[in-house]
This record gives C-alpha cells, sequence and structure tokens, in this order.
C-alpha cells in the first residue's frame, strides 16, 4: 500500500509540474495587463522557471544520493508550493519573476528526485511498471496539459492558476509522509565547485539558447553567454574528474548501455520536440485553422501515449528485448516524419492522421521504456544523479531542438523572402499562397532532415545497446 501511495505522489508531480510551464505561457498576456509590464521582464516567469528547473536537476539528484532522497523530493515540493503561493499574490513583475525562478528551483527536486524514489522504491517487474505509468502520465500531460492549463487560465484568471499549482505542491509535500527515505550507503560531502559550475554553465547555455531566436546566434550576448557556459561546464568536468565525491561520476558515461539509452531519449525528443511545438502554427497559417482544432489535430500524436507504455512494460516483463523496442520506436518516430513531408496547404484531419499517428506509437513505445532501462544500468547508490542526469539532458535537448527548429526554418526562408518577412511567415503570418508554398517547402525540408538523423539515431542508439560478444556466446552456451 505504502509504495502505491509512493508511485501516486510522484505521478502527481510529473503531470502537474509540466503544466506549470505550459499554463504559464499562456497567462503572459494576462499577466503583462495586470501588472503594467511587457518584453523580457513578462517574459522572464517563463524563462526564470525553465532555466533553475533544467539547471538544477542534476545537482538535485547527486544531493539525493547523499541526503536522502525523499528529503530533497520534500524540500522541492515545499519550495514549488510556496514559490507558487507568491506567484499567486505577488503585487510587482520583479517578486512574480523571483518567485518563479524559485519555483523553478523547487521542480528540479521533484523531477529528478521522484525518478530516484521510484528507482529505489521497486525493482524488476515492479520497477518496470512503475515507469510504465509514468510514461502515461507523462502522455497525459502532453495530450491535455496545454489545453487544461490554457481553460484554468481563461476561467480562473492567472493569480488562482499559481494558487492552484500551489495546492498540487502542498499536495505533493504532503504525500511525501507516504514515501521510505533512502540514500547512498556512506554519506559523503557535497561538491560545492562541481555543483556551482555545472549550474552557473548549463544556465549561461539555456539562456543563450533561449535568447538565440530574438537576438541571432551570431549576437554577442548570445555568443558570450555560450563561451561562458563552455568555460563552466570545461571546469566542471576537470574539477569532476578529481573530485572524490563528484556531482556527477563521469563513469556513468562509460557505461555503453546507459550512453544508449541518454542517447534515446535525446533522439526521441529531435525527433518530435520541433515539430509538434511548431505545426500548430503550420496548420493554423498555412490552412487557415482555428487554434481549437489545429489541438484537436495534434491529439492524434499524443494519444498513443495514454496506451502504449503500459503495453510496453508488460512486453520488457514478458520477455520482450528492450532494445528492439525503443529502436522500432524511435524507427516508427524516423518514418512518421517522412510520411508528414505530404504537408501542404489545405491539409485536412485525415491525410495528416497516417504521420501523427506513427510518431505517436514511436513516443508510446520510447516514453517511461527510457527511464526504466537506464536506471536498470546504474547501482541503487547513483539513482538520484541518474535521473537527474536523464532530465537535465531530456530538457537541454528539448530547449536546443525547439531553438534550432525554428531558427533553421527562418533561414530556409529567408533567401526568397528577406530576413523580416521570414519570421513573419515562419510564424504562420501568411498573406499570400506563394508565401504558403515557400513555407511548406522549408517544412519539408525540415521534416526530411529529421526523419534522417532520427533513423540514424536510431541506428546508434541500437549498436549501443547490442550484446557483447562474451554476452552472445554465454547465450549460446545456455541454449545449447
Amino acid at each position: 500500500m505504502k509504495n502505491k501511495l509512493t508511485l501516486a505522489v510522484v505521478l502527481l508531480g510529473y503531470l502537474t509540474l509540466p503544466m506549470s510551464m505550459s499554463g504559464t505561457t499562456v497567462a503572459l498576456p494576462q499577466i503583462g495587463a495586470a501588472l503594467n509590464t511587457s518584453g523580457s521582464t513578462l517574459q522572464w516567469v517563463v524563462t526564470g522557471y525553465f532555466l533553475t528547473a533544467s539547471s538544477f536537476m542534476l545537482v538535485a539528484g547527486s544531493t539525493g544520493d547523499l541526503f536522502g532522497r525523499r528529503r530533497i523530493y520534500r524540500a522541492g515540493a515545499a519550495t514549488y508550493a510556496l514559490g507558487s503561493l507568491v506567484a499567486a499574490v505577488t503585487p510587482s513583475i520583479l517578486l512574480l519573476d523571483v518567485a518563479r525562478t524559485v519555483t523553478g528551483i523547487g521542480a528540479a527536486g521533484v523531477m529528478a528526485g521522484g525518478g530516484a524514489i521510484l528507482a529505489s522504491t521497486f525493482t524488476g517487474a515492479e520497477r518496470t511498471k512503475a515507469f510504465a505509468a509514468m510514461g502515461t502520465v507523462a502522455g497525459v500531460g502532453m495530450a491535455i496539459g496545454p489545453t487544461l492549463a490554457g481553460w484554468l487560465v481563461g476561467a480562473l484568471g492567472w493569480r488562482a492558476t499559481f494558487g492552484t499549482f500551489a495546492a498540487a505542491g502542498f499536495l505533493l509535500l504532503a504525500g511525501t509522509s507516504a514515501m521510505t527515505e533512502s540514500r547512498a550507503e556512506q554519506r559523503t560531502r557535497v561538491d560545492w565547485i562541481g555543483a556551482l559550475t555545472f549550474i552557473g554553465g548549463l544556465a549561461s547555455v539555456m539562456f543563450a539558447i533561449t535568447q538565440s531566436s530574438r537576438a541571432g546566434w551570431t549576437s554577442p550576448l548570445v555568443l558570450g553567454l555560450l563561451a561562458a557556459g563552455a568555460g563552466l561546464l570545461a571546469v566542471f568536468a576537470a574539477v569532476e574528474r578529481r573530485s572524490p565525491h563528484p556531482v556527477l561520476d563521469l563513469t556513468l558515461l562509460r557505461d555503453r548501455r546507459f550512453v544508449g539509452w541518454l542517447l534515446a531519449g535525446v533522439v526521441m525528443v529531435l525527433g518530435f520536440g520541433g515539430v509538434m511545438s511548431y505545426l500548430p502554427t503550420y496548420l493554423q497559417g498555412a490552412n487557415g485553422m482555428s487554434a481549437r482544432d489545429s489541438g484537436l489535430v495534434m491529439l492524434m500524436s499524443t494519444v498513443p501515449t495514454l496506451v502504449l507504455p503500459m503495453l510496453t512494460g508488460r512486453l520488457v516483463n514478458r520477455g520482450v528485448p528492450p532494445r528492439l523496442l525503443i529502436t522500432g520506436g524511435l524507427l516508427l518516430i524516423a518514418a512518421g516524419n517522412a510520411w508528414l513531408t505530404r504537408l501542404h496547404p489545405g491539409i485536412g484531419g485525415g491525410e495528416l492522421l497516417g504521420p501523427l499517428l506513427t510518431v505517436g506509437l514511436g513516443i508510446g513505445l520510447a516514453t517511461g521504456l527510457i527511464d526504466a532501462q537506464a536506471m536498470n544500468q546504474v547501482d541503487r547508490s547513483r539513482t538520484g544523479m541518474a535521473a537527474g542526469l536523464l532530465n537535465t539532458v531530456r530538457g537541454g535537448s528539448q530547449t536546443l531542438v525547439m531553438a534550432l527548429f525554428g531558427s533553421v526554418l527562418i533561414t530556409l526562408l529567408t533567401g526568397g523572402l528577406g530576413a523580416e518577412q521570414a519570421g513573419r511567415v515562419a510564424t504562420g503570418k501568411l498573406g499570400t499562397a506563394e508565401q504558403a508554398a515557400q513555407l511548406t517547402g522549408a517544412w519539408q525540408v525540415m521534416l526530411w532532415a529529421i526523419a534522417a538523423l532520427t533513423a540514424l539515431g536510431a541506428v546508434a542508439v541500437g549498436a549501443l545497446l547490442a550484446p557483447s560478444r562474451v554476452e552472445v556466446r554465454r547465450a549460446v552456451v545456455a541454449v545449447s
């Protein structure tokens, strides 16, 4: 019973916290009008949350291994709840920006701590089921999260929406009483230098990526942030090699299977991250669809994720090789992108069903499987570190893919339209049939490139996860 309560609490966190991001994005116009603000100060309500959530995940996971995963989860839930509460009652944009930035730190503790708690609470087939449930919840969040967050903002207003997130945070905090504490057998000192250089380096890189669409990749701001981030991360790597108790044990990256599952997460995000974010804009601009109708079309790709993660867990428990499932899932995502190149102005939902459903099937096979199998490659003392690294890699990949997708799309359009007009067309503001045709051509180039890279990624993942020669010989001997 206690394990079931633990699972329920972790799943609630994985459902609620992503909505805190999408809900805030939807609420920005209301917040700007209420607090009389705009521009970068207003955008920081989203950017601050994202930067701290992404930058602190690895540190939160590693700290959980040292001081207790439930303790870090509890601290994260309390920080998230209090930050959301302050955001709900704030009288000024400055305090709101600070509250949201602090809330992101709490979210990092909940997300990294949640995966580590599942890995340390469950073993064997039960662990596979738990992570499959997590994949299903992630699918639910993907399918209805933005819609539900938009409804909350529209029906209750932005302050009440933040209040709802605060209430969810306090529920998570109360739910920690059902969890069993776990940590590494031997408590060690915190690697403060490693933690600070990693947070500073990753935050600089993430901030540079988020600013690239506005300032341009060659602007002094973006180049300076990238250089600073690269320098800090280089220092981090050097420190970790010498630290007796590192934030990130670099020997994890010598395990080719663990690296294979990390790469699988990156390839999955590459295959759907940009397309799922920008396709509604194309459908509204080139097809004249309403926001509601384009949202309904996108459900075609997310519905499979409501069912497949649990089915995948059952298949693994019945002996189906995880390598076969993840490689097949990634190849389905690649095939769906290739099929989607039939995109054209006026395309209807019926024509989009096949490619979007194929992408969704691939995502459904991969979601949940990646976390469970990656955790199976690490010992119990490093589950927090591994969970933090997984979430960091996924979050960073999502940011990079979205930034690059928009940037490359504008670059492809610039030759025929000019820089200013290309930016408008890429965001769905079309004036002529010729512009719609040029946007479609750029999309087709992007989709073919994503399909090819995802397929190559699937092959690389399959190679990394392949059994060694020794394992093959043992299997042959066992059968004979």
